[in-house]
């Protein structure tokens, strides 16, 4: 194992750092464990073997996917065997967990080509050369059904429908739950014993999956339950609700430097502690210092947000590209007067910048954005826009005017 200078009360804060299970004593019952856990690795001079599980459904990632991956990161800093499981088995399922009604089922194919596209990108995080890569159709394929049925036999119907709330809100309403969803808690059990897990790394999300199934079936089949590090929910830019793509608050990870920087900049100020613990590289030690230089004014919650929003560009690109990208922020910031919080839309490319001053409430008629650009009173990140008939050229501050503002991305 790798020498670190953190002590073993260092490495549980570290680790256990952004986890939410919703009860405290199941939270410092985990720590408990993984402390144990922690001291015999290091006296046996062996790493800890975690993983989790990621179902390729679809290719296209934000930084609320890549918190489990900032965790594993941290377990590899400190010298532990990371597998980064593709569940190419399981995706033809769909996990039912965060979800009031049936997913849809993906073809071979479809799973195939997002794994390859959604591997590659969390490379962005995960040490290349130290994460091995599982699909766990190694091992559900070839499950018996006697085999199938014994994991069954671990758990009841009432489990599932009253443990689980997405499935008792199903139950109440009268929609259907199919039975296939079920198995999907019983094969990630599966998982964590063949991979003979000693963590699991997944969002509140799988806690069902995690502490009550995985956790279950090691124990019926023999083998020392896994421990449960479940992260929380990273907000998306409106500070309130789950990132997703589907509700536009989403930041990219393959966003261009300057338009990530400026999504960061627009989260409300009530959502930086949880970016600070899910989404950076900082010890725990960093971000109380952080925080309590916020708490007692002698930092500004503006220059706080610019650090946050540095060190998720330099993630993801490089620190010259947040160099950049805060130097292209400050220009806009500082030439005019941009707030660093705005209203954020996603709109398709090759609309003009006419329609685009429309479409953000910029402009109240086409008429009115014609003119706003004759008069040299519109800018994109700072430079002057002279054509209203033309595509806007990318995403970014859209100023109109000395007071309104909006964040555009193009999809």
């Amino acid at each position: 194992m790798n020498h670190t200078p953190l002590t073993l009360d260092q490495q549980v804060a570290y680790l256990m750092q952004g986890t939410e299970y919703g009860d405290d004593q199941l939270k410092q019952a985990m720590a408990g464990e993984l402390r144990q856990r922690l001291q015999e690795a290091a006296t046996a001079g062996r790493p800890l073997r975690l993983y989790c599980g990621f179902d390729p459904r679809t290719s296209d990632l934000h930084l609320g996917h890549t918190v489990v991956m900032r965790k594993l990161r941290q377990f590899q800093e400190l010298g532990h065997e990371v597998t980064f499981l593709i569940g190419n088995y399981t995706s033809l399922i769909g996990d039912p967990s965060d979800k009031d009604r049936l997913r849809p089922q993906l073809t071979p194919a479809q799973v195939q080509q997002n794994a390859e596209t959604y591997a590659e990108q969390a490379y962005k995080i995960l040490d290349r050369q130290l994460t091995r890569i599982h699909y766990n159709a190694e091992w559900l394929s070839q499950l018996s059904f006697a085999e199938l049925i014994r994991l069954a036999s671990n758990f009841t119907l009432q489990q599932f429908v009253h443990q689980r709330e997405n499935f008792r809100l199903r139950w109440e309403k009268g929609d259907p739950i199919y039975l296939h969803e079920t198995f999907y808690a019983l094969m990630q059990g599966y998982d964590a014993l063949k991979l003979q897990a000693d963590v699991q790394v997944g969002g509140t999300d799988q806690l069902f999956n995690i502490v009550h199934a995985a956790r279950r079936v090691m124990s019926a089949m023999g083998a020392r339950p896994n421990i449960a590090v479940i992260m929380d929910i990273l907000p998306g830019t409106d500070g309130e609700i789950k990132m997703s793509k589907s509700l536009g608050n989403h930041i990219p990870l393959l966003a261009a430097p300057e338009d990530m920087f400026g999504k960061v900049m627009s989260l409300p100020d009530r959502a930086m502690p949880k970016f600070f613990r899910l989404a950076t590289r900082w010890k725990p030690e960093e971000i109380a210092e952080l925080e309590q230089a916020l708490a007692a004014g002698a930092l500004h919650p503006r220059d706080a947000k610019m650090k946050l929003a540095s060190e998720v560009v330099e993630i993801f690109h490089s620190p010259a590209a947040a160099a950049q990208a805060e130097e292209a922020f400050r220009r806009v910031f500082q030439q005019g007067a941009a707030p660093a919080e705005m209203p954020h839309l996603s709109l398709p490319a090759g609309l003009t910048l006419a329609e685009v001053l429309l479409a953000a409430g910029l402009a109240d008629s086409k008429a009115e954005a014609r003119r706003l650009v004759e008069q040299k009173g519109v800018r994109l990140d700072g430079e002057t826009l002279l054509e209203a008939t033309r595509p806007l050229p990318h995403g970014g501050v859209l100023q109109a005017g000395k007071r309104r503002f909006a964040r555009v991305a193009l999809q």
